[in-house]
């Protein structure tokens, strides 16, 4: 059986972004289904809109987070400041393991000009760091889900 790094990695070979593939990963598992993952996280790709803010894989799995752990009623305080807790742990494990969590920062180019783009590809940064970075990702969800 696959491994869910294995699979949010074929789904971004396939086209699909950092964000939906770690959010995929775990969508089933915590009752959202799949094409509704899909559409959630779509707009979280490459830092949120190819604006290099938070990495995609973070935000994934900070859904996959809420998911879990999120609060469902107002009020609801327990369950918030777990959602906090794991939401920091992912972040402050992602940066120490792969020097931050802001997008701009894992790449060092500009995703919004096409010379950005055209950099990415060339230097093979979907392989070198988008690829790890959602696959160290899903691992750190696993170990702290």
């Amino acid at each position: 059986m696959k491994s869910r790094g294995d699979t949010a990695v074929e789904m971004m070979i396939a086209g699909d972004n950092c964000a939906q593939a770690v959010l995929c990963a775990f969508s089933a598992e915590f009752g959202l289904d799949r094409r509704k993952a899909l559409r959630l996280a779509s707009g979280f790709g490459a830092g949120m809109g190819r604006r290099q803010e938070v990495c995609g894989a973070v935000t994934g799995g900070i859904m996959a987070i809420g998911l879990k752990h999120g609060s469902a009623r107002e009020g609801d305080k327990e369950a918030k400041e777990q959602t906090y807790r794991l939401v920091r742990e992912l972040m402050a494990r992602f940066a120490a393991e792969y020097g931050s969590c802001l997008c701009r920062e894992l790449l060092g180019l500009d995703l919004l000009s096409e010379e950005g783009q055209k950099k990415y590809k060339e230097a093979g940064l979907a392989d070198r760091v988008c690829r790890p970075c959602v696959r160290g990702a899903v691992r750190i969800l696993e170990e702290i889900l």
